[in-house]
Order: structure tokens, then C-alpha cells, then sequence
């Protein structure tokens, strides 16, 4: 499948990052910068930042995303929220299975697979993040790990439900370190979860989903790596606070 027909998705993970006041003034610096792309733009913003967030976007082509949802409905679960939560206030999108949450918070292979089908229930689209450490990576692995955190993620996901889910390469390695796959070492790896994806569901379908990488790219790097076959947009962390950055990658992306 030509690359131009797979939609094209940059999406900032802002972390826990900015005030709702911030985030009205972030918003709104970042909106006009980007109101010509021809790719889809999301800003995904900590939980109490997502009606500003909404409100700063309303009018604009820039989606709002949040940043996690929980695996259940509801219940005592003390601090989360549901994905039905999310889709009731508007929210479109939600990252799940971020390397920060995985090494940070117990995320597990399992319960981001949980976290997935929550968020698919409630009508949500899902970045779905996989990825190798350094370790990982020296042991020669990381095709076959990635492999195996997507296939755990997308159990009992159905092709058509397939649609709503992006998947995000994201090395742990290259998170807010400042280090960046190589263009070739980030290609391999999607390439590679593109064919675990036509091995569960057929060509078309691995064709046809959407792929980003999310190791630090930035306004200096993405055109390279957004020039690859198979990297069709970008998961961007620190470069989605800086609003001149954030438009020199969507602008790498559109030409992409």
C-alpha cells in the first residue's frame, strides 16, 4: 500500500505538563501554526487540563487526546479514570501502554491490552505504545518483543475495531534522553510490527495502519524520520511544548 494512503497522525504527548490556564495558551499558540496541515494533529493533555484544552481547540483542526484511561467501567479505583469517562466529556483519543507508564506505574503487557479494550468499548482511538530498553535492544530482541507486546495488546481485537488503533514505536532508550533511533533503525522496527500486524489480520490491514515513532523526535530530526516507508507520523513528547517546534514536524509530516 502507497504510504500517502495511510493517514498520517502527530500527536503530542504533553506529560505532566501545564495548567489548564497553560494549556488554553498553549492551545491557542499551536492552532494557527498548524491550521493548513493535511495530516491529523492531536495534543493528548493530563486529565485536568482536557476541557481547557477542548474549549482553546474548539473551532481549529487540532484533536484532544488524554494521556491514559483505566481498564475498568468504574469502581474503587482511587485516582483513575475510565475511558468512558473520557469519551462522555468529548475526548477522542488516549494514549495507552506509554514507556513512562509501564516503568513507572506497573503497566504491564496485560493491562495495557485491558486498557485497549476499555478504551475500543467506549468508542475511543488508541496510540497504542510498544517499545524495547537499551538492554533489550543490545540483546538483539527488539523485533521480537515488539512483536509480542502488539500481539498481547490486540488480542481479541477485531479487524474492523483495527481501524481505531495507531501504533507508536517508541525505544525506551529514546525517551526524554535526548537519543534518537537512527531513520533506518526506526523503519526496521515498524516495518516489523506492520508485518505482525498482516500476520493477525491479513495484508490490507497491515497496509493499512497507521504507524508513528516517538523517541524524541523533533523539529530537527523528523523529516528524516517521518521520510520513511513505513513511519507514517510521530508520538512527540518534549518538542509538543514548544509550539514552533510542534509545526516544523507536522509541516515534515505533511510533505512526508
Amino acid at each position: 500500500m502507497n504510504k500517502q494512503l495511510r493517514k498520517a497522525v502527530i500527536a503530542g504527548n504533553w506529560k505532566m505538563n501545564k495548567t489548564p490556564a497553560e494549556a488554553k495558551e498553549l492551545i491557542a499558540a499551536i492552532a494557527p501554526l498548524v491550521k493548513d496541515a493535511t495530516v491529523d494533529v492531536v495534543a493528548c493533555t493530563p486529565f485536568v487540563d482536557l476541557s481547557a484544552a477542548q474549549e482553546a481547540a474548539e473551532g481549529t483542526n487540532l484533536q484532544i487526546g488524554a494521556e491514559n484511561c483505566h481498564w475498568a467501567k468504574s469502581g474503587a479505583f482511587t485516582g483513575e479514570v475510565s475511558a468512558e469517562m473520557l469519551s462522555a466529556m468529548g475526548v477522542k483519543i488516549v494514549i495507552i501502554g506509554h514507556s513512562e507508564r509501564r516503568q513507572y506505574f506497573g503497566e504491564t503487557d496485560v493491562t495495557v491490552h485491558d486498557r485497549t479494550r476499555a478504551a475500543l468499548d467506549a468508542g475511543l482511538t488508541v496510540i497504542l505504545c510498544v517499545g524495547e530498553t537499551l538492554e533489550q535492544r543490545e540483546q538483539g530482541i527488539t523485533n521480537e518483543l515488539c512483536a509480542m507486546q502488539t500481539k498481547i495488546a490486540l488480542g481479541g481485537v477485531s479487524e474492523e475495531e483495527l481501524k481505531r488503533i495507531i501504533i507508536a514505536y517508541e525505544p525506551v532508550w529514546a525517551i526524554g534522553t535526548g537519543k534518537t533511533a537512527t531513520a533506518e533503525q526506526a523503519n526496521e522496527v515498524c516495518a516489523a510490527i506492520r508485518e505482525t500486524v498482516k500476520e493477525l489480520y491479513g495484508c490490507a490491514a497491515g497496509d493499512g495502519i497507521t504507524l508513528q515513532y516517538g523517541g524524541s523526535m523533533n523539529a530537527g530530526n523528523a523529516a528524516e524520520l517521518l521520510a520513511q516507508p513505513d513511519v507514517d507520523g510521530g508520538l512527540i513528547g518534549g518538542a509538543s511544548l514548544k509550539p514552533q517546534d510542534f509545526a516544523a514536524i507536522v509541516e515534515a509530516a505533511t510533505k512526508g
